[in-house]
């Protein structure tokens, strides 16, 4: 018998009748309501007979750019499909917030091109809003720098001062506001991101949206709901695993399917077509750091990507899967990134063939869920989640302790960048990041840590550099998982203390020899030879 459909189409075919199979339409299917959090106004949808509100239902996109697949669509839909009124999605574009480069710029733009032309073949106004079209960046500040919050020295005093002109919290809630204003809609629903900006974009529309409008926010990229799944910052994924997986058998659910929406002809306000050639050629952020040209952008390529993991490398995820010279991983981390495939999905998918593939399935249930909710959890509890502030307080001291330490040697951030240093393998690794805008997940764990220890300024400047050059080049930049994976290699977050040496003081070490016991390094090295301009 077959593990999986013959060809993709097949495939995708059968995750269509899923979802039919679950429910006819959202309206249908019995929502879980702790995924939903009530941030203000009434409790209650406005009643029919006081005009106010039938204008519908307004979906304001955010983290989760597709439309099947999505708790917080399917929320919105099933509100509007009960009270029998339109259903409208916006998205507010935030350059300088959502792509650093060019390069993630395309890649979103390509995916939302694909949700705006599914909402129209559903009967759902898609609505684009632009918070600012300038990013009037000065020249010598790094692209990563909004990302940062610090206040111990005037380097990051500075970057303080960048990251709040670059939060655009009036101009994202005047957008969305003035927008559910204008439609009369009875009801807001945006998806959740735990990181600073869309939870102060997501604070500024509650302060701002008038009273009358209920307000709701739904977790669509985790399995478990971030505030389901724990109350309190986990320590490790140990800590975490039993209170994920004891919930997932009432939310690993499929889903029901978006359905062309019935109330069409109440709409009294239809955008035009967008001219997403025109935003595209608009952009005016670093456009040094080109699209890549092995990821296609959207939830289809996402799909397919999925299949072809599962149908060709899911058998060697577990054996090879911290070998950077053996195919054996995903790929899927820019649609989930971008929220084009839905997490959840990927996590069905597998556990549908789970028994075929024996361990390798369930160490990518492992990483694809508890990991990675991990991640949430700990960006969602921690403010300082990509400075030392947010390191436990052995790592931080002992860190600290040796942050004076010699390094010898000790590179730039320029000779980083670059690819400059005297070590081929983290070279190679820095130019897999800056001409495919990926790096292999046991590699970052190698890279950051060299960092750390090249770093003549210490470790906060090493998690910064860190920070820069993911956000700068990868596809999946400024992301919980990308977060977390640099605070674990450079200050021990969901890890325990070992032997202390210098400079590392009390953080697990990594070294060349140890790579070099565990895979090809030439193998891997040969295929990003080349020095970078």
């Amino acid at each position: 018998m077959a593990v999986l459909a013959e060809t993709v189409h097949e495939w995708l075919d059968g995750i269509h009748n899923k979802r039919l199979s679950t429910a006819s339409s959202a309206e249908n299917f019995k929502f879980h309501k702790s995924r939903i959090r009530h941030l203000s106004g009434p409790g209650t949808f406005p009643e029919k007979d006081d005009g106010f509100g039938q204008g519908g239902v307004l979906y304001w996109m955010s983290r989760d750019q597709r439309v099947q697949d999505n708790w917080a669509f399917i929320y919105a839909q099933r509100l509007a499909m009960k009270f029998e009124v339109p259903l409208h999605v916006c998205f507010c574009l935030v350059p300088a917030y959502q792509a650093d480069t060019l390069r993630q710029f395309a890649f979103m733009i390509g995916g939302l091109t694909e949700v705006e032309q599914e909402c129209r073949s559903l009967n759902i106004p898609f609505h684009l809003l632009i918070a600012s079209n300038e990013i009037d960046r000065p020249e010598d500040i790094s692209s990563g720098c909004k990302h940062r919050w610090s206040d111990e020295n005037a380097l990051f005093n500075q970057t303080d001062r960048i990251e709040k002109n670059f939060l655009y919290e009036t101009y994202v809630a005047k957008s969305v506001v003035d927008l559910a204003k204008l439609l009369n809609v009875g009801c807001l629903v945006t998806d959740f991101c735990p990181l600073r900006a869309p939870r102060s974009w997501v604070k500024k529309v509650t302060d701002e949206l008038p009273d009358n409008i209920p307000f709701c926010e739904v977790d669509a990229h985790n399995i478990v709901p971030v505030w389901c799944g724990s109350e309190k910052r986990e320590y490790s994924a140990r800590t975490i695993r039993s209170k994920l997986f004891q919930q997932s058998p009432k939310f690993l659910t499929d889903f029901p399917p978006i359905i062309k929406h019935t109330c069409s002809d109440k709409i009294t306000v239809l955008p035009p077509p967008v001219n997403w050639e025109s935003i595209l050629s608009d952009y005016v952020g670093d456009k040094s750091v080109k699209p890549v040209d092995w990821a296609v952008p959207g939830t289809q390529a996402g799909l397919e990507v999925l299949y072809e993991f599962i149908s060709k490398r899911l058998k060697k995820f577990d054996p090879h899967r911290n070998d950077p010279a053996h195919p054996a991983l995903s790929g899927l981390s820019p649609w989930l990134h971008f929220g084009q495939i839905a997490p959840q999905r990927a996590v069905l998918e597998v556990v549908a063939v789970q028994k075929h593939f024996g361990r390798s399935a369930d160490i990518f249930i492992e990483e694809c869920f508890n990991r990675r909710e991990l991640a949430e959890n700990f960006c969602f509890h921690t403010p300082f989640y990509d400075s030392i502030k947010g390191a436990y307080d052995w790592a931080r001291e002992s860190l600290m302790t040796h942050s004076t330490d010699k390094r010898d040697p000790a590179y730039s951030k320029t000779q980083m960048e670059t690819a400059q240093t005297g070590d081929d393998l983290w070279n190679a690794a820095q130019r897999q990041l800056v001409l495919k805008g990926k790096m292999h997940w046991f590699l970052r764990q190698y890279w950051a840590k060299k960092i750390l220890e090249w770093c003549a300024e210490g470790p906060e400047s090493a998690i910064q550099i860190a920070i820069y050059l993911n956000d700068r080049y990868s596809l999946d930049g400024t992301d919980p998982n990308g977060y977390v994976g640099i605070m674990w290699a450079i200050c021990g977050v969901h890890d325990q203390g070992w032997p202390e040496r210098p400079i590392f003081g009390k953080i697990r070490y990594m070294n060349y020899k140890g790579c070099l016991r565990k895979f090809s390094v030439s193998t891997f090295v040969s295929r990003y030879p080349e020095k970078l301009d």
